[in-house]
Formats: C-alpha cells, structure tokens, sequence
C-alpha cells in the first residue's frame, strides 16, 4: 500500500471537520440547523430532485432530529476511525 499524499491528508481532515460542523450544529443548535434545512427544501425554484421525499420526513420534527442524532452517532464513529486510518497511513 502507498503512502496518501500530504494534500489528500488535509483535504480529507477538512471534510471531516465540516462533519463535525454539522454534528454540532444538529446537536447544540438543533432548532435553527432544523430550520435552515426545512426552509431550503420548501424554498423555490428548488434544486432538489427528492425534495417531496425528503420533505415528507423533515415535517415531523421530532422523529426528524431523534433519527439524525441517532445516524450522527454512527457517523462520528466511522468518520473519527476513517481519520484515523487515514492519518496512521500518512505517518507508515
């Protein structure tokens, strides 16, 4: 296995972090992060193909942002053990 460029490392650590942005948001600042996606997909023209789809499940609140904390936990596990993998790979 080669060694991942300097460049891939940081670009792949700054994704992450916009992860861990979003996990935060969900998490501390769960009414407005709710709010901001809810307004984007009732906005027009909109841009989403699925946006009924996904609108559908945004409307419960509750069960909306119960189901994303539970995924973001899952999330933040494989996101921290893939920066990880990465970062050891990096340093070999």
């Amino acid at each position: 296995m080669t060694q991942p460029s300097l460049g891939f490392v940081i670009l792949f650590l700054l994704f992450s972090l916009l992860f861990f942005y979003n996990t935060y948001k969900l998490w501390f600042k769960t009414d407005e992060y709710y709010q901001s996606i809810y307004n984007s997909l009732t906005r027009e023209p909109t841009i989403y193909p699925f946006r009924n789809f996904f609108l559908k499940r945004v409307e419960n609140k509750r069960r909306w942002v119960l189901w994303q904390k539970v995924f973001s936990l899952f999330g933040l596990v494989a996101v921290l053990a893939a920066d990880a993998l990465v970062v050891m790979a990096y340093l070999k």
